[in-house]
């Protein structure tokens, strides 16, 4: 099949689609990408990109990459992110069809913040008269509710009659979590429409590590190492992690080791010396080849989402990540990722917002044998095979595709 992919983020940056894209081609389909220049997450453009090109250019040798100009995301506050969604959603819907030429059998809508970058896909399905599929991975206009973005009731209406116009333009709605399929429905989209298809994780996080990498080793401090890696911010209620680790300060044996970046980690960094915790390590973040190595010395991976009915629909990408890597997780989130968690047996999973709980969870976990940690991790493992490995996902799309 000749497949477009329409999405805001691509390599360079590091997102899920980018790993869709190669797998795609590994099965032989021909496959182009529609996106814009890469800013994410420093908010300026990435060395040898900016205005003025280059707008085409070749991913590993056989994929197309179109690209859009668009304004850098900044400091990602106010009216910068704004300006920086509103360009590309703009920008790449006008020039839609001067910059896509080619025919396509479908095109593929990566949907994370913001939804307006299905605006464009929109614009090219009336030019080419071929379907939309719309992966949705992020709720708006709830998303922007649930993080308190947006406080006025005339804008969030004016979101969601916009995503409305957007799945009614899509034939196919794919979900990446089950809880989000009667709020979809709610937005007027025949079930028949909407498919779960969750996330995975990429390969790398399935191999095993034979060798101390000493680089790495010597960054991650001695200890039982609860270990968070991906955005530091609202919707993640790092706040309650703070907490936790501001409870159990005086267990130096405890060390939270933190791999990301995002709009709270300046306030995580003033907690942090304000708190004198000397077993919180703020590393930053780290490339994505690299993550397996870091998750090796890690005694329990750590995901949290604020409390909020939109959140615990969510399941977090990082989950399927942390299964893979066969270590016992710790969970501080409500419905759909702690069952997740209680589902497979792999680890702990305690009440969103709740700091007490999440301190209560890590010290049990450290009270645990390393063979029963081990046997979680086995357990974590054996699940994301059964539910969330890449090959199996990607002959669900194809079929999907093909009808």
């Amino acid at each position: 099949m000749k497949i477009l992919i329409v999405t805001q983020y691509f390599w360079p940056e590091n997102f899920r689609i980018n790993d869709l894209v190669l797998g795609l081609i590994e099965r032989g389909h021909q496959v182009d990408v529609y996106t814009g220049l890469p800013n994410y997450p420093q908010g300026r453009f990435f060395d040898g990109y900016g205005l003025g090109g280059p707008y085409h250019q070749r991913y590993h040798d056989k994929i197309n990459v179109i690209r859009c100009p668009l304004i850098p995301r900044g400091q990602k506050k106010g009216i910068q992110l704004f300006l920086n969604y509103f360009s590309f959603a703009f920008l790449a819907s006008l020039l839609a069809p001067f910059l896509v030429r080619k025919k396509y059998d479908c095109i593929f809508v990566y949907q994370l913040s913001p939804v307006s970058a299905g605006l464009p896909a929109v614009i090219l399905k009336f030019f080419k008269k071929i379907p939309i599929y719309f992966w949705v991975t992020d709720l708006w206009p709830e998303s922007l509710k649930a993080t308190g973005a947006v406080k006025s009731k005339t804008i969030i209406e004016l979101v969601a009659k916009f995503v409305r116009f957007l799945y009614s333009q899509s034939d196919v709605i794919l979900v990446s979590s089950k809880g989000f399929i009667n709020k979809i429905v709610a937005q007027h989209v025949p079930l028949s429409k909407i498919h779960y298809w969750p996330q995975w994780a990429e390969n790398l996080f399935l191999t095993k590590i034979e060798h101390d990498d000493e680089k790495i080793k010597s960054e991650i401090p001695a200890g039982f190492r609860v270990m968070f890696a991906g955005n530091i911010g609202t919707a993640q209620s790092f706040e309650t992690i703070i907490e936790a680790a501001i409870i159990l300060k005086d267990r130096p044996e405890i060390q939270w080791i933190v791999l990301g970046d995002g709009l709270q980690r300046p306030w995580a960094e003033e907690q942090k010396i304000k708190h004198g915790l000397k077993n919180f390590h703020l590393l930053g973040t780290r490339p994505i080849e690299k993550m397996p190595q870091y998750f090796h010395y890690a005694d329990v991976l750590l995901a949290s989402l604020k409390k909020d009915p939109l959140f615990a629909i969510t399941v977090p990408g990082k989950i399927q990540a942390y299964m893979a890597s066969g270590k016992p997780l710790i969970v501080s989130m409500d419905g759909e990722g702690a069952e997740l968690v209680k589902e497979s047996g792999c680890g702990i999973a305690c009440e969103a917002n709740n700091a007490q709980e999440l301190a209560e969870a890590v010290l049990k976990m450290y009270s645990f044998s390393s063979e029963k940690r081990s046997e979680m991790g086995n357990m974590a493992h054996s699940f994301f095979l059964d539910n969330f490995e890449r090959e199996k996902l990607l002959s669900k799309l194809e079929n999907l595709m093909q009808q």
